[in-house]
């Protein structure tokens, strides 16, 4: 016997993609930090210029990641 999808799972699913995100920014942007840092005492900079460039560039993907996701998530309710 077939069962027909149920419609409480879809708001539930969707929380649990959201709850995620912050977490996956949050790991993104403390690896770009942690490449940036490695670089920074490796090339001994008076500045710390690719930790700048690495939590920027992070941040950048980590905010592009983020849209897809929420397109993906949106498209699927259509």
């Amino acid at each position: 016997m077939l069962e027909k999808p149920n419609k409480k799972k879809r708001p539930l699913n969707r929380y649990l993609v959201l709850t995620s995100v912050p977490f996956q920014i949050g790991i993104t942007i403390y690896l770009g930090a942690y490449l940036g840092k490695l670089l920074d005492t490796k090339y001994a900079f008076e500045k710390p210029w690719f930790t700048i460039a690495g939590v920027l560039l992070a941040l950048i993907i980590a905010m592009y990641s983020v849209i897809q996701q929420l397109n993906k998530l949106n498209n699927r309710d259509e």
